[in-house]
């Protein structure tokens, strides 16, 4: 799983990379890549989703720094 934050500087979104390089919308499931979403049970929460169930994101989005 590779997490990443993808948007416009300063309004980005958290997503992550799929299996064959879709980023996938996880703004249903946190708000950012940081503080509590890195914690080891928000982790094990966010592994145990399905990718391909996540929102495509269209186009080429700017991809942010990893961790806000």
């Amino acid at each position: 799983m590779k997490l990443l934050r993808y948007g416009e500087a300063g309004s980005e979104r958290p997503g992550l990379l799929d299996a064959i390089g879709t980023i996938r919308d996880l703004s249903a499931h946190v708000t950012d890549i940081a503080g509590e979403a890195l914690d080891p049970a928000s982790l094990e929460k966010l592994s145990k989703l399905d990718p391909q169930s996540l929102p495509a994101v269209s186009g080429n989005p700017r991809i942010g720094a990893c961790v806000a």
